[in-house]
């Protein structure tokens, strides 16, 4: 996978029809999906469980693009593996799932993943300081973890400027994951932020007999950004 900041937009399958996951990422990609974005979570580090390594495996045929697994578990490193060889292109981890998030991150590369760090609201981005270069994308939570559907909390804008003034030039996608709308993309991507996870905001009215929905709803978080990208 070659870097660029190109705006993507990268639904969240959360949001999607479960008995249909396969139909749902191949709806939603030719629909102008960039990404497909794969919501772990375990019941324990937040209130939910979701998918595991064989929904992953199941879904990766019907997915062209990018599989983007954030993992909302604790312990992270003892799954890295099952996910990568689910077909994980992407495996993003929590930096307060555990007290090793640098051996977490060397763990992930070395499993020929990509590797991405997520910071919960209340965790300042400094968090992430030293371990920019083992990534190439911090996943900034903009709800608390564990649903979909949740609203945007608006303070984490100004951590979206921070992170991107820390990572300069070097090639990190700065990703935002909840509560993003037409409404609140302006303001993260004004403020950096060049990967935006949406789950109902895409999803809503549509289904894989009436994909079109899912076009619009892409269409017009893109709109919504034009002439805020940078």
């Amino acid at each position: 996978m070659s870097f660029d900041r190109d705006l993507k937009i990268a639904p969240s399958i959360l949001s999607a029809d479960f008995a249909n996951f396969g139909a749902e990422c191949e709806a939603v990609e030719a629909q102008g999906a960039d990404w497909i974005h794969v919501d772990v979570m375990d019941g324990h580090f937040v209130p939910n469980i979701t998918f595991g390594p064989t929904t992953c495996a199941a879904i990766r045929p019907h997915v062209k693009t990018v599989m983007d697994v954030h993992l909302m578990i604790a312990p992270v490193d003892p799954f890295i593996d099952a996910f990568a060889q689910a077909g994980a292109d992407r495996l993003t981890a929590h930096v307060e799932a555990g007290p090793h998030i640098h051996r977490t991150l060397q763990a992930i590369g070395g499993a020929g993943c990509k590797a991405g760090v997520a910071l919960n609201p209340g965790t300042p981005a400094s968090a992430v300081a030293d371990v920019l270069d083992l990534v190439d994308l911090v996943c900034v939570m903009t709800v608390n973890p564990g649903f979909g559907g949740q609203k945007f909390i608006a303070s984490q804008i100004a951590k979206v400027r921070e992170l991107r003034a820390m990572i300069g030039d070097r090639p990190i996608h700065i990703e935002i994951d909840g509560g993003v709308d037409p409404t609140t993309a302006p303001g993260i991507v004004e403020a950096g932020a060049d990967v935006l996870v949406a789950g109902s905001a895409v999803f809503r009215g549509g289904s894989v007999t009436q994909p079109s929905a899912y076009g619009a709803n892409i269409k017009a978080i893109r709109e919504a950004v034009a002439g805020t990208y940078v």
